[in-house]
């Protein structure tokens, strides 16, 4: 048996970057393994610059995610004023502190993808030598030392995370029982709520790394979301799976 902790992200709006290239800022259909691990650093009170405290999370978790609401693209075409020249020895405290010279301003445009009305189910295992217990992940989840948002910050969540740690064989039995530990009154809610956001099918997309199963993928394809410096923005790769099943 194994221990995995699972809860649920939901939000009117979510943006989970992918490689942005130029003007365009994409978002993948589901939660990027990086904007997991930020949400866990945000809940526990993680700073950017605290590397040795990232590194520990992105080693000590694998990752799994299954989709239920697969949600809509909202594509934003979006403008910024920027200064045009800012000295790095400098530090702005607030947007009026940046925009105050307006002869020093140009504009940046850009097109930004966000997902609409989306529901996921996330599931991570604890691997050997973690530094944070699952139990400690899931009570800093329920009481957070930073603000929780769904990959952007103009992206908040709109319901109660409820983590939850399991002891179980793979990430879908994990799963399975997450589910069948909720109230009646929550299955109701979930169902009704899965049904107006259009996920009207018993299936689901799952995604998750090697070693979270023994399952047969569709496909594996590499993603570029292993965090590697968030002070820096660097990201290794790794392997995704794939398959489409049921949702019990």
């Amino acid at each position: 048996m194994r221990r995995f902790l699972v809860f649920r992200l939901y939000g009117p709006m979510a943006a989970w970057g992918d490689i942005a290239v130029g003007e365009q800022r994409p978002s993948t259909p589901h939660p990027s393994k990086s904007a997991i691990l930020g949400l866990l650093a945000a809940a526990l009170g993680i700073r950017r610059h605290e590397d040795d405290k990232h590194q520990s999370l992105t080693d000590g978790y694998g990752y799994a995610v299954r989709v239920d609401a697969a949600g809509v693209l909202l594509r934003d075409y979006h403008t910024t004023q920027v200064p045009e020249s800012t000295s790095r020895l400098r530090h702005l405290r607030t947007r009026r502190d940046e925009t105050r010279d307006r002869s020093n301003l140009y504009t940046v445009l850009s097109t930004r993808d966000y997902r609409g009305d989306a529901l996921y189910t996330v599931c991570l295992a604890e691997n050997p030598g973690s530094r944070y217990s699952l139990e400690t992940l899931a009570e800093h989840l329920n009481r957070p030392r930073l603000p929780l948002y769904l990959g952007r910050k103009s992206c908040p969540l709109a319901f109660p995370l409820s983590p939850r740690c399991i002891s179980a064989r793979t990430f879908e039995e994990a799963l399975t029982r997450y589910d069948a530990e909720q109230t009646e009154a929550q299955r109701k809610y979930l169902e009704t709520l899965r049904h107006a956001l259009g996920a009207g099918s018993s299936e689901c997309d799952f995604y998750w790394e090697t070693g979270m199963t023994g399952s047969k993928p569709l496909h594996t394809i590499p993603r570029q979301d292993m965090p590697l410096s968030r002070r820096r923005w660097q990201f290794g790769k790794r392997n995704e799976h794939y398959r489409r099943g049921d949702v019990r």
